[in-house]
């Protein structure tokens, strides 16, 4: 596994090895002790999280709050996305800003987002199955979000607005300046 340092402190770009025949694949997608090592953290997952979605379809901004902020490991197993993480940390230099990264079953990048930031995704294949670690459980009632379209955050999204399929519930997130963030 190869890991990458990203332009927002703490996003991590990993680039497990694949070993390939005319059988296909094989990769090891997540070991524990070798995760550590290679970041220098001390992760603990305790829930897989798992999407199948379609063309057009953008999930997020989504974070939840302390006690229960996530820190994340995200990858695509089929298809293609374009994901997003945004930096919640008020004290962070890159407070407000956010990073894309393309991430695909061809590629087979995983990105890992530590707690304090809003994480969400837009489907740039017909399909797109989504997998991602949490070090912390679900909450709802710490469960949070921002507009994925706020022009404040400036997100140069792949799909037009007026293309975008969104939840109800991902429809009514507050603007940036209006969220609840992080201390």
């Amino acid at each position: 596994m190869k890991v990458y340092k990203t332009a927002i402190e703490g996003v991590l770009l990993l680039a497990p090895q694949r070993y390939g025949d005319a059988r296909g694949y094989f990769v090891e997608s997540f070991n524990a002790a070798r995760f550590n090592q290679m970041t220098g953290l001390d992760i603990c997952f305790v829930q897989d999280n798992e999407s199948r979605s379609s063309r057009g379809v953008i999930r997020g901004l989504h974070y939840q709050k302390a006690p229960y902020s996530q820190a994340k490991l995200v990858r695509v197993v089929v298809g293609k996305v374009l994901d997003v993480v945004v930096d919640l940390r008020k004290s962070s230099p890159t407070f407000g800003k956010y990073l894309a990264i393309e991430l695909s079953g061809e590629n087979g990048l995983q990105l890992f987002i530590p707690k304090g930031f809003a994480h969400g995704y837009a489907v740039l294949s017909e399909e797109a199955v989504f997998q991602y670690k949490c070090d912390a459980y679900y909450h709802p009632e710490a469960e949070c979000g921002i507009a994925w379209n706020d022009p404040d955050l400036g997100i140069k999204w792949p799909i037009n607005t007026e293309d975008a399929i969104l939840s109800e519930k991902d429809c009514k997130h507050p603007i940036f300046k209006n969220a609840s963030l992080f201390e």
